[in-house]
């Protein structure tokens, strides 16, 4: 098992904003967590990833209880958050954020292999490699994001709403490299507010409202969920 979050809670201050989550991700998975605005999605995301403090409950990444460790230490164990909104050094060249995305390495030859992998991944980025993060399209930040988080080689990405702001066609581009990624063996925890295209990529599904879960099953059947379909498919 990669993740297992039991009982969670995060508070901001005296406001609760996760309460009682129960989620797993086996390994190679990839799972959607899915749910209105304000519904807890991001907050249980960034709690993951080392971001926010749990009030209660425990988070175990293979195997070792993880709450309360920082983002840092984290990704030296092999997690990476891809932050909503991307959060891409402006300033700094499209090379230059992938490298630091490798910064807790020293395998110059791997990360060299790496960063050739991030290119054929995404070949916008190798014709924009010189150029200032800053100056990228959404879509191309968006992916210069996962390119990052993937040189740190993490065994769980964290992704949260990667398709927010983006062009349709853009939007599925980066579907599809998310469902490539999976394919390749990275365990992935999905926060996604366009639920028809999260469950079509993933293999299970988490449905969050008010602040906890209500609904957990495999992606085609959340996809058929009449509920669902009513409220989040436009069915």
């Amino acid at each position: 098992m990669t993740l297992r979050v039991s009982g969670l809670e995060v508070a901001y201050g005296r406001i609760t904003a996760v309460k009682g989550i129960d989620l797993a991700v086996e390994r190679g998975e990839l799972v959607c967590l899915i749910g209105a605005n304000g519904a807890g999605k991001s907050t249980t995301l960034k709690t993951v990833a080392g971001l926010l403090a749990p009030s209660a409950g425990e988070i175990r990444y293979e195997g070792a209880a993880i709450g309360g460790v920082p983002a840092y230490d984290l990704v030296r164990r092999g997690v990476a958050l891809v932050p909503e909104g991307r959060g891409v050094f402006a300033r700094l060249s499209v090379a230059e954020n992938l490298q630091l995305g490798a910064y807790t390495r020293d395998d110059r030859a791997g990360v060299r292999r790496d960063l050739d992998y991030i290119y054929d991944l995404f070949p916008r980025l190798a014709e924009r490699r010189g150029q200032q993060a800053g100056t990228l399209s959404g879509g191309e930040q968006q992916m210069l994001a996962i390119g990052r988080a993937l040189m740190s080689r993490p065994r769980l990405l964290l992704l949260d709403e990667p398709s927010m702001g983006l062009a349709p066609l853009l939007v599925q581009k980066i579907f599809e490299t998310i469902r490539r990624i999976s394919a390749e063996g990275v365990t992935i925890l999905l926060v996604e507010q366009n639920a028809k295209l999260a469950l079509e990529v993933s293999h299970r599904g988490y449905v969050m409202e008010s602040v906890r879960i209500v609904l957990a099953d495999a992606a085609p059947a959340l996809l058929n969920n009449p509920s669902v379909q009513r409220a989040y498919l436009g069915g």
